[in-house]
């Protein structure tokens, strides 16, 4: 086993990655042989990796939930798993190429020829776990079950104990799938990411229904079509009442963001002269790093930004940005933005970002990413 493993909560995230914000949560910019390909390396090289796979219902949720935002934000890759972040997404010119479903992901995963990837269950209603690792045991497919816990209703202390943990740890498994409902889910696997040594950590709600057939995944020409809600209702009546609240936020969210981003965008896009005059002014001491930023930014010079982002470069200091003579930033700039965000707030240094222009504030208030402008307290 590789004592590397177990995740630091001071470990820097991978500033490389092509991730916009949309609408506040941190998306990558991947399609699915990209995302397979992602998962597949962290299980080679047993490195880290918490997926997330926000929904409409995670958009929503991380609206008013900041800790569950900051579960996205603090992952290692994030996918649009819902049509309709693809379409809010092709709006506001994100370059997302394509929906990237979870339950896909695992799809993939399990009809690839090969040496079986070890998966182990954790959630789901009593019994369906097991369903689910009797029939991979049946198919002999690209998954192999080596695991599971039904852990109930419980608190999330009540489902991290030792036991629990060291039951996961000593299965050999590559990919822990988390099945608790989004919120739960994703505060169990940060409450629980250093302790445990599985590569791939995802909560993938109805997963485990769909490998034990207890539930139907909806024809491709729906999933592609964005109809796989009527499907799931009409497999799962209940939750007509979550797709109704989250479908009125979504729109309340068209009228008042998304619509207005469109037109900002459409009348302020950065000329290429803007774009290469953009610069950074750095002033360090031994507890303080400021960087003054001019000009406009977008994803096509952003290298210059992520330069300063090294973890040898941020060390232990606090963070200030000074913006005020920032004309535009682009869904990538502000994706950026919110990974430094959430690992000085694991390193438990101050970020700010002080002065900054109205057009910047006005970016951020579209894309949902005010939060960025109050001061971590460190």
């Amino acid at each position: 086993m590789n004592p590397s493993l177990p995740w630091r909560a001071g470990t820097a995230p991978d500033f490389g990655r092509d991730v916009h914000c949309l609408l506040g949560l941190p998306i990558d910019a991947v399609d699915m042989d990209q995302a397979e390909a992602a998962i597949r390396r962290a299980i080679r090289q047993k490195k880290p990796c918490f997926l997330s796979t926000p929904n409409l219902n995670f958009l929503v949720a991380s609206q008013t939930d900041a800790e569950f935002r900051r579960s996205v934000i603090d992952s290692d890759l994030s996918v649009a798993d819902g049509m309709p972040l693809v379409w809010v997404a092709r709006l506001l010119g994100i370059p997302l190429p394509q929906r990237v479903p979870g339950s896909g992901l695992l799809e993939r995963l399990r009809n690839r020829p090969g040496e079986p990837v070890k998966v182990y269950f954790f959630g789901g209603q009593e019994g369906v776990a097991e369903a689910a690792c009797c029939t991979l045991a049946r198919e002999q497919c690209g998954l192999a079950c080596v695991g599971c816990t039904s852990p109930g209703f419980g608190s999330i202390p009540e489902m991290s104990t030792p036991a629990v943990i060291d039951r996961i740890n000593k299965s050999g498994a590559d990919f822990l799938v988390v099945a608790l409902g989004a919120k739960k889910g994703q505060a169990w696997i940060q409450h629980n990411r250093a302790r445990l040594t599985v590569p791939v950590v995802s909560h993938l709600g109805a997963v485990v229904n769909f490998v034990a057939g207890t539930v139907a995944r909806a024809p491709c020409w729906m999933q592609d079509d964005g109809l796989e809600w009527l499907w799931r209702i009409r497999q799962e009546p209940a939750l007509w009442r979550r797709y109704w609240h989250d479908g009125r936020v979504l729109a309340a969210l068209l009228v008042t963001r998304v619509l207005p981003y469109a037109w900002f965008l459409w009348r302020r896009r950065p000329w290429y002269g803007e774009l290469a005059g953009a610069t950074v002014d750095i002033r360090s001491d031994d507890e303080r790093l400021l960087l003054r930023l001019h000009g406009a930014w977008a994803r096509a010079n952003l290298p210059l930004f992520r330069s300063c982002l090294t973890q040898d470069f941020l060390a232990d200091k606090d963070l200030r940005l000074d913006m005020e003579n920032v004309t535009y930033v682009d869904s990538a700039f502000v994706g950026l933005l919110m990974l430094l965000h959430g690992y000085l707030a694991r390193r438990r240094r101050r970020f700010a970002i002080d002065p900054v222009s109205p057009p910047v504030q006005r970016i951020l208030k579209y894309g949902c990413a005010e939060f960025l402008l109050c001061p971590s307290p460190g």
